[in-house]
């Protein structure tokens, strides 16, 4: 069967620059809606993905995500917030894109097209057994994702993917593909749209998952969190007040003693045995 990208199929809508602004937005909207779907019917998919993850992560390995253009800049963002959410190394989980740092800002021309850049790009990691790769590619076909799942695969490391169509060349290569299908994008084409948006809630799923399976939540808390700004000490110290039934007062200098929600809530208990 010929491999068809759905990503790329004329949207439902036409004559879109004659369309109100209310009509845009709410037609927009109503495609946005159908992604949570869409993500829901890839779910056995997604576990088979991470559970994958968590187990190189449990054994000290690393995540890393490979993309280009939207999606590398979707894996950035999950791997950017996880040492602020959860308290983990920067080390822990990685984001590549195709052009380096500066492609996060401002596209580089033809990054993407090297089937060996990817691989030099986590060999420059010291990518080993130990980790696993998750390429992101709303296409499937983007070479250079494709192109490191490929060496990947042939140095024994385990790789995972998120695309948006059935049966890429991306899936063809990953151990454990995620496909999620959205279909036609509103305007013809812009995976930024309705493909960024599920590769983000994939995204979501894969390091939250990963991380409370790790042991860095205690019951709906963030009690690894990094203490960074004004907001997020309040947040920690109302966590603190909260467990251990204390004065605001108090909480505060348990938390700039200890300098985090876990830690200062082990040495209270601690304390007072």
């Amino acid at each position: 069967m010929k491999f068809k990208k759905t990503t790329e199929q004329d949207s439902h809508y036409d004559h879109l620059e004659k369309m109100s602004i209310s009509d845009l937005l709410v037609n927009i909207n109503k495609e946005d809606k159908t992604v949570a779907h869409s993500v829901e019917k890839s779910m056995s998919q997604i576990v088979a993905a991470v559970e994958q993850v968590v187990e190189k992560l449990t054994q000290g390995g690393r995540l890393f995500y490979i993309g280009a253009g939207t999606s590398g800049r979707l894996g950035i963002v999950d791997a950017s917030e996880c040492p602020p959410t959860f308290g983990v190394s920067p080390d822990v989980v990685i984001g590549l894109i195709a052009g380096g740092d500066s492609a996060i800002r401002k596209a580089v021309e033809f990054a993407e097209d090297s089937t060996e850049q990817g691989w030099l790009d986590l060999k420059a990691k010291n990518i080993s057994e130990k980790d696993i790769v998750v390429g992101i590619a709303a296409s499937g076909t983007t070479p250079y994702v494709v192109g490191a799942l490929q060496h990947c695969n042939d140095h024994n490391i385990t790789t995972a993917c998120i695309t948006c169509n059935k049966n890429s060349p991306l899936s063809k290569n990953s151990k454990f593909p995620i496909e999620v299908v959205v279909g036609p994008e509103f305007v013809t084409g812009s995976s930024r749209m309705k493909a960024g948006t599920a590769q983000k809630l994939v995204l979501n799923m894969i390091t939250t998952t990963a991380m409370i399976q790790l042991g860095k939540v205690k019951g709906n808390k963030m009690v690894d969190m990094q203490l960074s700004n004004n907001k997020l000490v309040d947040r920690g110290t109302k966590m603190v007040m909260d467990s251990l039934n204390i004065s605001e007062f108090e909480a505060s200098v348990l938390l700039d003693k200890h300098k985090s929600v876990r830690n200062a809530i082990k040495a209270y208990l601690n304390e007072n045995k």
